[in-house]
């Protein structure tokens, strides 16, 4: 018995590879977005605190070389709205939004890519299948009652289906888990924005400390 039989790629046919360069682009792409946007969350409370103390003895160089040291887009959010200090309520409101307008994509950047091999992969599976039961057809006549060569071809037809299905859920999760932190960003992009805000253009700190108790 060949023991080509025994190799999980061998036996999908030509449809594998195109799965597993598929799949293999998905895993990157998950493993460098996941890092990018475990890196983007930083301790939002304390990097706040020390931001308002800072500017709060006036020390505004301080606080903006603290904003360029810590890595980011909370902080350069933050560096926006620093740079409109002393500015009207509008304009320090503007910064910060124009800021996050910029961070936004650069958070979704590539996730798209995910959701679409979740897509891709079940029809590259099933055109394997297909690709199989052709085969199968056109040589229906030829196997002459040999069971194995047909079932082997019917291997093939189920691997690549259940392979494609396989990376099509590993997809579906991974763009769920993406989009999942991408948005709990969003929400610190607000609620920091909001903060900042209310610092810079009120200057009471007392308003600021209930906001981060809510916050908590």
């Amino acid at each position: 018995m060949d023991s080509s039989q025994y190799n999980f790629i061998l036996q999908g046919g030509p449809l594998m590879y195109p799965l597993l360069v598929v799949s293999l682009i998905g895993f990157v792409i998950f493993i460098e977005r996941a890092l990018y946007l475990h890196k983007g969350q930083i301790g939002t409370q304390d990097f706040l605190s020390g931001i308002k103390n800072l500017v709060g003895k006036k020390r505004l160089v301080e606080a903006l070389t603290l904003c360029e040291d810590t890595p980011g887009p909370m902080a350069r959010i933050v560096k926006s709205a620093l740079l409109r200090y002393g500015h009207s309520s509008e304009e320090v409101r503007s910064a910060i939004q124009s800021a996050a307008i910029v961070e936004i994509p650069i958070l979704e950047r590539r996730i798209g890519t995910i959701a679409a091999i979740a897509r891709i992969a079940p029809l590259l599976g099933f055109l394997g299948t297909l690709v199989a039961a052709l085969q199968a057809m056109y040589q229906l006549e030829a196997f002459k009652g040999d069971s194995g060569a047909f079932s082997q071809l019917l291997a093939q037809a189920l691997i690549t289906s259940a392979t494609g299905l396989a990376i099509s859920v590993m997809a579906m999760l991974a763009h769920h888990f993406l989009y999942g932190r991408v948005r709990a960003l969003v929400h610190d992009f607000e609620w920091v924005g909001h903060s900042i805000h209310e610092f810079l253009t009120t200057g009471d700190p007392a308003a600021a400390d209930t906001e981060e108790e809510d916050h908590e």
